[in-house]
C-alpha cells in the first residue's frame, strides 16, 4: 500500500466518524445479497453471458457477486476481479483529471478550448455568432456536437496522429455551442487530448499515475491487450440465438471517452474514493484531488429535464448533466449521480446515492446490455430496505439555539417569551397577538410537548423538526435569516 491509498485510507474512515451510525453491520450484507436474483433474471432477460455487481457503502464493497462466465471457449466463470471494459463510465476520470489541471493552475474551464487544442483554432463554427468552445462545453456535451453513439464508439482505436488530423479538418456541428445538451464521444476524445497537452503526457499515463495508482486499482488499464486472460471478460454481442464474440478495440486517442477496463474489486475502490467528497466538511484533502472538485463534477452544467416515472410505484426523476455524470433527483433516492458505458461487447452503469454513502454498479459482456434499470432497481430497493439511512449532520449551533427556542415558545404558548429570537421582519409578517392565538388553538388538541431527542437537519440554516408531545406530534418549520446573529425570519407550528 503506498502512502497516497493509506492516506486515502485514513480520510474515508475520519469521515464515518463524523457520521451519524448506520443500521446494524449484519443488516447490510444480507439486505445486499437479495440483489441477486435482479441481476440474475436482468441476465436471462438481456442474453448476458457474465456480469458482476457490487454494492459499496461507508467506505467499502459490502456485497459483490460474479454471475456467469467470462469466456464462452473456457467457460471462466466472473468473480470480483474479472476485468470488464465500462466504456463511457471512462468519462468520470477524464473529467476529474481536468479539474486535477484546473485545481494546479495549469488550466481555466471558462478558456476557450482552443488554448489548449490548437487543432480547433482554425475551426468554421456553424453562425457567425456562435461562441468559441469552452472547455466547459466539452465537459457538459454542450459544445455544439452530434450525438455520436453508434459512431464515437468505433472510433477506440484511432491513432492520435489520425485524431490530430481528423480533428484540425474540423467537423460539422449539430446546433451553436453553448445551446444545447447533446451527448458527444468526439467531445470527450477533445478532452483526453487537452489533458495530454496541458500535463505533457498522454492522457491514459496522467489518469494511471494521479488516479488509477494512487487508489491502488493496480488492475484497472486503459491498454486491454495487458490484460491477464484468467481476469479478461470477452465482449459478445448477442445474434442469431448465438453469443458472437465482438473484435476488441482500442487502445487510442478515444479512450478517454470510453476506454477503461476494470474490475469490481478496483472500481469499488474509485466509487468508496468518490462518496468519501461527502459530506462537505473540515479536515485533512485527499492527496489525489481536493473534495469540492470531485464534488464538481456533479452540479449540473446546464439542460435539466424530467423523465415520467419508470412504473406504476416510481416516481418522476429530474436530470441534468454535470462533468462526466447525470446529476439526477427522485422521491426515492434523492440526489444521486450516474452514467452508464456502452460498447461492442459491454454494457455498463454506476449509481451513486452520497447522502447515505451508497453505490451500485455492475458491468457486463454483451453489447450495450442495458444495466442502468437494473442498477437503478438495486439502488431502490437497498433505500427501501431501511439499512442505508441518510447521512444527516447534527445541528449548527445557531440552529440548535433557534429550535431551544422554539421549543421554549411553544412550551409557554407566548412568542414574546423569546423576544430575542426573531428577526426585523417577524411580526411585520404577522403579530404577536395572533401567533399566540395560532399556538394556542394547537395546544388544546396537542397538550404539552417536548424537544425532539435527535434532531438533524438538511443545512445550517433552516429545518424542519417533530415536536413529540401528549396527543400526537407537532411540526416545527425555522428559517434562520441571514444576519449575524442568530435569528428567525420565519417560525410556524403545525400538526
Amino acid at each position: 500500500m503506498n502512502d497516497a491509498t493509506r492516506l486515502f485510507g485514513l480520510l474515508v474512515l475520519s469521515t464515518l466518524a463524523w457520521r451519524a451510525p448506520a443500521a446494524e453491520p449484519a443488516d447490510v450484507p444480507q439486505v445486499a445479497a437479495s440483489l441477486d436474483p435482479l441481476f440474475t433474471a436482468f441476465m436471462a432477460e438481456n442474453h448476458v453471458p457474465g456480469l458482476v455487481f457490487g454494492v459499496v457503502h461507508d467506505g467499502k464493497l459490502v456485497y459483490t457477486r460474479g454471475l456467469g462466465i467470462q469466456d464462452t471457449a473456457t467457460h471462466t466463470p466472473v468473480d470480483a476481479d474479472t476485468v470488464f471494459r465500462i466504456a463511457s463510465m471512462s468519462k468520470q476520470f477524464s473529467a476529474l483529471a481536468t479539474l486535477k489541471l484546473r485545481d494546479a493552475g495549469k488550466l481555466e474551464l471558462d478558456a476557450p478550448a482552443e488554448r489548449y487544442l490548437p487543432e480547433l483554432a482554425r475551426w468554421k463554427y456553424p453562425t457567425a455568432d456562435s461562441p468559441k468552445i469552452r472547455v466547459r462545453d466539452l465537459l457538459s456535451h454542450a459544445a455544439g456536437f452530434v450525438t455520436d453513439d453508434p459512431w464515437g464508439d468505433r472510433q477506440l482505436p484511432m491513432s492520435e496522429d489520425d485524431f490530430t488530423t481528423f480533428a484540425a479538418a474540423g467537423v460539422p456541428f449539430s446546433r451553436a455551442p453553448g445551446t444545447g445538451y447533446e451527448y458527444s464521444n468526439f467531445g470527450y476524445a477533445l478532452v483526453g487530448r487537452l489533458v495530454t497537452n496541458v500535463a505533457k503526457r498522454n492522457y491514459a499515463d496522467y489518469i494511471t499515475a494521479n488516479f488509477l495508482k494512487p487508489l491502488g486499482m493496480d488492475a484497472s488499464t486503459y491498454d486491454i491487450a495487458t490484460i491477464p486472460k484468467a481476469h479478461h471478460a470477452i465482449g459478445y454481442r448477442w445474434e442469431n440465438d448465438a453469443w458472437r464474440e465482438e473484435p476488441a478495440l482500442g487502445p487510442g486517442a478515444f479512450g478517454a471517452m470510453g476506454g477503461l477496463a476494470t474490475s469490481a474489486n478496483d472500481y469499488a475502490k474509485y466509487v468508496a474514493w468518490v462518496l468519501s467528497a461527502w459530506p462537505p466538511r473540515d479536515g485533512a484533502e485527499s492527496p489525489i484531488l481536493r473534495r469540492a472538485s470531485v464534488r464538481e463534477i456533479t452540479r449540473p452544467a446546464n439542460y435539466t429535464i424530467s423523465f415520467p416515472p419508470l412504473d406504476a410505484t416510481g416516481c418522476a426523476r429530474s436530470s441534468g448533466y454535470g462533468f462526466g455524470v447525470h446529476s439526477q433527483n427522485d422521491c426515492i433516492l434523492g440526489q444521486h449521480f450516474l452514467h452508464s458505458g456502452g460498447l461492442p461487447g459491454y454494457g455498463s452503469n454506476v449509481l451513486f446515492v452520497p447522502n447515505r454513502s451508497l453505490a451500485v454498479f455492475a458491468f457486463a459482456n454483451r453489447t450495450y446490455a442495458p444495466a442502468s434499470r437494473v442498477v437503478r432497481d438495486a439502488a431502490n430497493l437497498l433505500v427501501k430496505s431501511g439499512a442505508f439511512p441518510v447521512r444527516a449532520a447534527a445541528l449548527s449551533p445557531a440552529l440548535r439555539a433557534m429550535l431551544d427556542a422554539a421549543v421554549h415558545i411553544y412550551a409557554s404558548g407566548d412568542v414574546m417569551s423569546e423576544p430575542a429570537a426573531f428577526a426585523m421582519n417577524f411580526f411585520l409578517d404577522r403579530d404577536a397577538t395572533l401567533r399566540n392565538a395560532d399556538i394556542a388553538a394547537l395546544r388544546e388538541k396537542t397538550g404539552a410537548c417536548r424537544a425532539p431527542d435527535a434532531p438533524t437537519a438538511d443545512n445550517a440554516m433552516s429545518g424542519t423538526f417533530e415536536l413529540p408531545c401528549e396527543h400526537g406530534t407537532v411540526k416545527v418549520n425555522l428559517i434562520l435569516a441571514p444576519s449575524g446573529k442568530p435569528s428567525l425570519q420565519k417560525l410556524d407550528f403545525t400538526q
